[in-house]
């Protein structure tokens, strides 16, 4: 098999198709923080496409990574190596596949090693963008206020030490300092993350972490940087090393970070950049006055239908988001669930037809060739069930309709957080935002509802019916099994 790089693209086979730009004449425009998978496959490629069409070559993109860990060790001896290409394999519902050559990323920083040449590339007027895949949890959002979270450690010696900054927002902060006492425009602060106004979001992040350091930069930021926020969509698995053997076999190359997605691909843009933008609409993604339709569409019911299926699928003993979607019960809960709790509190955005959305979401999730894995789903659920699924909770109980899909979802959740299945099979939830005692409290709903920081949002204490009906639900699936629970529920309900 041949190795990736710059010096072997003539030597790969056809099967996989390479770019056609000359990759010499890129420039960066945009740097990324946190090149994990998801942004390989979604806003590189992206890129990628756009750098095929003459006249764009001033937007390539350097990844930056911020966490040192072992994900991250990886890429600094992979891109390097690999000339920061890599390959991105595609699968259709139908079973059949893309393969390509990425080049959109012309260099990788790693942020722990060189923080200074990380700031002097943030500083550079030539970066325009400055986007960031960080997780929902990356926001060091305050569980109780919704605002920036000052206290956190991390955040305190950030403030102590603003030249030696670990997380986004402290590059991103001191960078704008940079470029302000030198006199040069800002960047944009572009958020690919899946958080209800991502845009929004980020620019508390900002102005928080501003104003505790410098009122004036704070100022300068709010008059003269934009956070427009946006829509994403591809659903992108973990590559285990399996995957990576198969898809580089499929592709004819040995490429160390290889990157699997679905062929759906859909990012939906708020206007507003403040230093230019690349022209995306004529790869594909829609530039748009309003994202919030879009986003709460996605949201509610995509993002909302993994959680949906992932808890009870992974407690049931399932592995993958393919094995719990065709799972008749569960694959009836998802529906039911889009049908009648999502979409009549939906608004669709304007020539959106939401039943025949939701036939794609299931029809995406069955992807045969995808294999996303529940765990990967279920991790972080403090982080995402306040954004995807406990929204539509609360404006189901304003209205006084059925939860009883939902109240199953939580239960299953709290299940989850004491880590064992129904077969006894032993398992680590990764909650990276509870502490033992918050998990803890999976064996005790009542207690949990009313006082873990992601139940914030619903008043949990003025509906003691549908606490019940949750800790009734944690009960009989850890005395019966969740599908038993779920078979019930569903003949109750139908």
């Amino acid at each position: 098999m041949i190795d990736l790089n710059s010096a072997t693209l003539a030597e790969i086979p056809p099967r996989t198709r390479r770019f056609t730009y000359d990759r010499s004449h890129v420039r960066a425009g945009i740097v990324h923080l946190s090149v994990g998978n998801f942004h390989r496959a979604h806003q590189a490629w992206y890129i990628d496409r756009l750098l095929e069409q003459a006249g764009h070559e001033s937007w390539g993109i350097v990844g930056v990574g911020l966490l040192d860990d072992a994900n991250e060790r990886l890429k600094i001896e992979a891109f390097p190596a690999q000339d920061d290409l890599y390959t991105l394999t595609r699968y259709a519902p139908d079973g059949t596949s893309a393969h390509q050559v990425i080049g959109s990323l012309v260099d990788y920083l790693f942020a722990p090693h060189d923080t200074a040449a990380v700031l002097e590339l943030m500083s550079d007027p030539s970066i325009r963008i400055v986007s960031m895949t960080i997780t929902e949890g990356g926001y060091n959002q305050d569980g109780r206020t919704g605002g920036y979270d000052l206290s956190n450690p991390l955040t305190q010696a950030e403030l102590a030490a603003p030249h030696a900054p670990k997380s986004a927002f402290g590059y991103i902060v001191e960078a704008l300092r940079r470029r302000r006492d030198a006199g040069l425009p800002p960047f944009t602060v572009l958020s690919c993350d899946n958080l209800r106004d991502n845009g929004v979001v980020a620019h508390t992040a900002v102005l928080g972490h501003a104003r505790a350091l410098d009122v004036g930069l704070a100022d300068w930021i709010e008059a003269n940087v934009t956070f427009p926020s946006c829509m994403v969509d591809r659903i992108t698995p973990a590559v285990l090393k399996p995957d990576a053997d198969r898809v580089n076999e499929e592709c004819g190359v040995h490429d160390r970070l290889p990157v699997i997605s679905e062929d759906f691909a859909q990012w939906v843009i708020e206007d507003r950049f403040c230093q230019g933008r690349p022209p995306l609409e004529i790869v594909g993604a829609q530039l748009v006055d309003d994202v919030h339709p879009y986003e709460l569409a996605k949201v509610r019911m995509l993002n909302a239908s993994h959680s949906m299926l992932a808890y009870p699928g992974q407690l049931a003993g399932l592995e993958s988001v393919r094995d719990a979607v065709e799972h008749p019960l569960i694959h009836k809960l998802v529906h039911d669930f889009m049908t009648f709790d999502v979409m009549p509190i939906l608004s669709a955005p304007k020539g959106m037809d939401l039943g025949r959305y939701r036939d794609t979401i299931l029809a995406r999730f069955s992807n045969p060739r995808v294999g996303d894995r529940l765990s990967r789903i279920t991790g972080d659920g403090a982080s995402k069930l306040p954004t995807f699924l406990l929204p539509t909770l609360a404006t189901i109980l304003e209205k006084g309709g059925e939860t009883r899909r939902l109240a199953f979802c939580i239960a299953c959740f709290l299940r989850y957080l004491g880590g064992q299945d129904d077969r006894g099979e032993a398992f680590d939830p990764f909650e990276p935002h509870l502490d033992a005692t918050a998990r803890a409290l999976g064996r005790d709903p009542a207690k949990a509802l009313v006082s873990l920081p992601l139940f914030a949002d619903v008043d949990f204490r003025s509906h003691p019916a549908l606490v019940a009906q949750i800790t009734e639900d944690v009960a009989r699936i850890r005395n019966t099994g969740t599908l038993s629970v779920l078979k019930s529920l569903l003949e109750t309900l139908a």
